[in-house]
């Protein structure tokens, strides 16, 4: 499903390149649960960015189901991840003034999909995540794990093959935290959707089904459970 050939991503800085990543290789097949962890600066982030087309390679090359993304423009990367990628991010980026329901249906209706489907997805899904009741409320009046169910029902009602997040229990407490990783790994198993992780996380690398080490850039360990 993903295949990133030989990538390496230097940032200028000034008059100094950071050298983000140094000739990694990967391939991601479909419906894995993968963690990509390392210390701070070593890349992991960026090679989340880069697979999530937020943000190309130096040089090397990215697939995702055999399409090269490192050539689009920047309109054409919009369009390419508002049609096959979800994200959840570890501050939620709920929009404050759209309740639970309408903060997950907002993705899909940027589809065009009519509203008697978008309702019935979007209320399939909230009761999916655990929040069957709470579809009206803000995100100010639910609880950080609520907030964190609301933005991966967000990432998944458009029925991406990809969900990418980047640290998404840093800030919940490790009982909340543990359950977003259960709801995660349950809909990975019951929709076979391929969920890879950027995390520091313990608990995150411990249920992963595949721990991807990178230090200074390069993928150190590589191994399945």
């Amino acid at each position: 499903m993903i295949n990133v050939d030989n990538v390496t991503k230097i940032y200028h800085v000034g008059k100094v390149d950071v050298h983000a990543l140094r000739g990694v290789n990967l391939t991601v097949d479909k419906g894995e649960f993968l963690a990509i962890a390392g210390p701070s600066g070593s890349g992991k982030t960026t090679l989340l960015n880069l697979i999530g087309c937020l943000d190309i390679s130096t040089t090397g090359e990215i697939y995702i189901n055999d399409e090269a993304v490192s050539g689009k423009t920047k309109d054409e990367l919009a369009l390419f991840r508002r049609q096959n990628l979800g994200f959840v991010f570890q501050t939620f980026n709920l929009i404050p003034v759209l309740t639970a329901y309408e903060n997950v249906s907002f993705a899909l209706s940027l589809l065009n999909v009519d509203g008697k489907e978008l309702k019935e997805r979007t209320m399939n899904l909230l009761l999916e995540v655990g929040l069957k009741t709470m579809e009206h409320r803000f995100p100010r009046e639910l609880s950080g794990g609520q907030q964190q169910r609301v933005a991966i029902a967000r990432a998944l009602i458009k029925e991406p093959e990809i969900v990418l997040a980047d640290e998404p229990t840093a800030n919940l407490d490790s009982t909340t935290g543990s359950e977003i990783l259960n709801l995660m790994k349950e809909l990975n198993r019951k929709h076979q959707t391929t969920f890879i992780f950027s995390t520091h996380d313990k608990m995150v690398m411990d249920i992963a089904n595949r721990l991807v080490l990178l230090h200074d850039g390069k993928i150190t360990q590589d191994s399945r459970r």
